[in-house]
């Protein structure tokens, strides 16, 4: 040890080795910087890393060499062979590209030490090639024990340094660790390796090299070595602050809406999370409001997607300028919304609630149509109604669902009633989705009946559902579940199928007809669904009739044509349901081919003593005998409705006097015309 002291302090140009020593330094922390950059990178990518590390270390090392050489002081006359000069410059940056490669096989973490040991020996290779290339006027001697040290000493510090920096999740303390390890193996490499180096001088009369002249020459060379270490670090940095920009652009979009803008699902948990550990040290209360948009999905079917995207960015731009410091909004999805906000009590939550039911509230222009969206929202407040977060977050979304089907235009606050009630209406939605995939529905068949003859025209499917526990549920509460659990398509796949198997097995061939919601009828894929059912059953296409809402029809009239126009190609009716409850557009009439007018049954409540809803009734008949379409009514009850209905021209009927919706094995009594089905001629005022 004290022998390399001396020959560091005794033999070198001090302020050549200070340069040198900078040069290993600097170029060390480049290559093993490059060589971290190429373990993240895969394929070509990864050997270019490797390479520019390869290019940045060997000519880091070399640098260092020649410097410190230039920096030694052998009293005697010297020169430098400049071909194995050369050749010791691509000997190390041969054997890098060499090392890395190895270093980089992630077949085995042995691969990582060996071929830092292979750095190691790429330097030791170099060294000696450069001290050939240095030629003495004196004899030279080898000491076997310092030679055989400095090849040691490299091959171990680098075996270490490479393990440590091929790692993707590299840490600044084991970085520079490996820094100070690649650094003492190549300065124990040169400086061991030059105390091992002695010169006996064969003439004292020479003339020394002008210290200046070694100087100008060692800085020459070591600028040119900063260039191109300096390339190597400025790719690094170059690509580092793109991937920096990258991983930016990432987070925010791992944590923003990308139609909205807003914070998504992601941000608003971390932000709950933040939120509850703040009021926990604070004593300070907190809200989660869930936010459902009421209109969105009219806005959808009447106007399209691109109004309804259209609808989400305003309502969450003006949400995000509303918003105080102790307030966060987010969507989690859809047009579902979730808030939370710092309180004192829960009269700052109402405030806060009415804030964002103003801006829900306020329209909007779209395109040239002005609409207002609405929303319905729910608020529990920690820890009242509840400790954890996701179970705030739970209580939250049943107050908001309770509020969407009470129909309130006010923020409503959990109670465990409504938790009940919610859970309630849920459970029933796993339970209609249970029997949908279990085949235990059923459908009911209503008659429907020429009223001149009383003769059978056909039946109208309806769907039941007898829940196991619950009994009968009414349609009027399993289809709004339905619509709210995404089960209205499947629904009219599994009526439309049963529907046609059943109407096959009639002896007498009636029509039967089915209604399509206006989800099912907006699926491209609706009349190659009706054509499969047709020929799956055997059903004749002439006895099926698909009843049609015009809220179905307006929202693409192009669109609505086509798919009606296919399924009119099938040879299948189509009947215009309840007619007079909706638009009652007579555009509708005049540009879609129906087979049917389907009065809507609160025309003919009341018919033989409202003198409106008979003119009503009147003016459809009237309409029908005009284009050639026969109108249905519905919801016929009494006798005294009937006479009417008859005497106005009615063509066809369906209502409990008639006939009550029964399950298929009891439809043979509404078969053959009733007696009391016969015609009668009195007139009723």
């Amino acid at each position: 040890m004290m022998t390399v002291m001396s020959c560091i302090t005794n033999e070198h140009n001090l302020l050549l080795v200070s340069v040198a020593a900078l040069i290993c330094l600097f170029g060390s922390a480049i290559t093993l910087r490059l060589l971290n950059r190429a373990v993240s990178a895969s394929g070509g990518q990864r050997f270019g890393w490797q390479f520019l590390a390869a290019v940045a270390g060997g000519g880091g090392v070399w640098t260092t060499h020649f410097v410190a050489m230039l920096a030694y002081e052998p009293s005697a006359p010297i020169s430098f062979d400049p071909v194995l000069t050369l050749l010791s410059l691509v000997i190390a940056m041969g054997g890098l590209v060499a090392s890395f490669s190895i270093s980089g096989i992630r077949a085995n973490r042995m691969f990582a030490p060996l071929g830092g040991a292979v750095v190691g020996l790429s330097y030791s290779a170099m060294h000696y090639t450069g001290m050939f290339a240095y030629s003495v006027m004196g004899l030279v001697e080898w000491q076997l024990g310092y030679v055989v040290a400095s090849i040691l000493l490299p091959v171990l510090c680098s075996a270490v340094a490479v393990a440590l920096v091929s790692r993707p999740d590299l840490r600044a303390q084991r970085f520079w660790m490996a820094v100070t390890l690649f650094v003492m193996g190549i300065v124990g490499l040169h400086f061991t390796g030059m105390a091992a180096y002695r010169i006996t001088p064969l003439t004292s009369n020479f003339t020394e090299v002008d210290p200046a002249a070694a100087l100008a020459l060692g800085l020459a060379i070591a600028i040119v070595a900063l260039i191109v270490v300096g390339a190597g670090m400025a790719s690094y940095l170059i690509d580092t602050d793109v991937r920096a920009h990258s991983q930016q652009q990432l987070r925010y979009m791992a944590a923003h809406d990308a139609l909205t803008g807003l914070p998504n699902r992601i941000s608003f948990t971390d932000r709950l999370i933040d939120v509850l550990h703040e009021a926990r040290g604070s004593g300070r209360k907190f809200a989660v409001i869930g936010i459902d948009l009421n209109r969105f999905k009219e806005i959808n079917d009447t106007l399209g997607h691109s109004a309804g995207d259209e609808a989400l960015r305003i309502v969450s731009r003006r949400m995000a300028q509303s918003l105080d410091s102790d307030e966060f909004v987010a969507r989690l999805g859809g047009d579902e919304f979730a808030a939370v906000k710092t309180c004192g009590t829960k009269k700052e939550v109402s405030a806060f609630a009415d804030r964002l039911a103003e801006i829900f509230d306020r329209p909007i222009r779209v395109g040239n149509i002005e609409v207002t969206v609405g929303a319905s929202m729910g608020a529990a407040i920690w820890p009242d109604d509840a400790e954890a977060p996701d179970e705030l977050v739970n209580n939250a979304d049943l107050a908001m669902y309770h509020a969407k089907h009470a129909f309130l235009d006010v923020p409503c606050f959990y109670d465990s009633g409504i938790g009940a009630s919610v859970r309630k209406r849920r459970q029933l939605g796993e339970a209609l989705r249970h029997a949908l995939e279990q085949d235990e529905l059923a459908i009911h068949y209503q008659v429907q009946k020429s009223l001149s003859t009383g003769e059978v025209q056909g039946y109208e499917a309806l769907l039941r559902w007898t829940h196991p526990q619950l009994g009968p549920i009414s349609p009027s509460e399993f289809i709004p579940i339905a619509e709210e659990n995404g089960l209205v398509r499947s629904l009219g796949v599994w009526v439309l199928r049963r529907a046609c198997m059943d109407a096959v097995t009639w002896d007498k061939p009636c029509r039967v007809a089915v209604n399509v919601s206006a989800v099912q009828f907006m699926d491209a894929n609706l009349p190659r669904l009706v054509h499969e059912v047709l020929i799956e059953t055997g059903l004749p296409p002439q006895r099926l009739e698909l009843e049609l809402t015009e809220t179905a029809l307006i929202k693409d009239k192009g669109r609505s044509l086509h798919i009606i126009g296919q399924i009119k190609a099938l040879g299948v009716g189509l009947a215009l349901d309840d007619f007079g409850s909706g638009y009652s557009s007579l555009e509708t009439l005049r540009s879609f081919p129906f087979d049917k007018i389907k009065l809507d049954r609160a025309f003919v409540d009341g018919i033989e003593s409202d003198r409106q809803s008979k003119a009503i009734v009147r003016a459809v008949l009237a309409l029908g005998k005009s284009l050639d379409i026969p109108v249905l009514a519905e919801g016929i009850e009494t006798d005294e409705q009937m006479s009417v209905l008859r005497l106005e021209g009615c063509d066809e009927g369906q209502g409990y006097l008639l006939g009550r919706p029964s399950p298929i094995g009891d439809l043979a009594q509404n078969r053959q015309p009733a007696q009391s089905d016969t015609p009668r001629h009195q007139r009723v005022a």
